[in-house]
């Protein structure tokens, strides 16, 4: 079974934020191996307004999943932990306890209705995105 290279970006801005990332982390133990983890970095929310700073973190993991097995382990994830909305489904970002986000899968280039890899947003985009990325990518 091949492993692949992978690139999330995790983030929380409700309740323990850290104590949200690190249960995602372990969440995801079950179908990966964590290699490397950046430190945490505290940001301003991005494309919303809300008085809840977020706290993200990007990690580097192996995995043997497909691009939409992670992506669907990531989904039932992050409602096993409570959260209620989906930007992608709803059009609009709002707080949210955490948020998991696949950047870069191997070398990758993929789009489907549900994923693009790799997430230009993250990439080019955002600010705190760039500063957990730049010893990642």
């Amino acid at each position: 079974m091949s492993q692949h290279k992978v690139v999330l970006l995790l983030g929380s801005n409700i309740g323990d934020k850290k104590k949200n990332i690190d249960t995602a982390l372990e969440k995801l133990k079950e179908v990966s191996e964590i290699l490397k983890n950046s430190e945490y970095l505290t940001s301003d929310p991005v494309e919303f307004v809300s008085s809840n700073n977020f706290c993200n973190i990007a990690s580097i993991i192996f995995t043997h999943l497909s691009p939409i097995q992670l992506l669907n382990f990531i989904k039932e994830t992050e409602i096993e932990m409570g959260r209620i909305n989906d930007s992608r489904i709803s059009g609009s970002y709002t707080d949210r306890i955490i948020d998991i986000d696949i950047v870069t899968y191997d070398a990758l280039n993929f789009i489907s209705e549900r994923l693009e890899i790799p997430h230009k947003k993250h990439l080019f985009e955002r600010e705190f995105s760039r500063i957990l990325l730049k010893d990642f990518i």
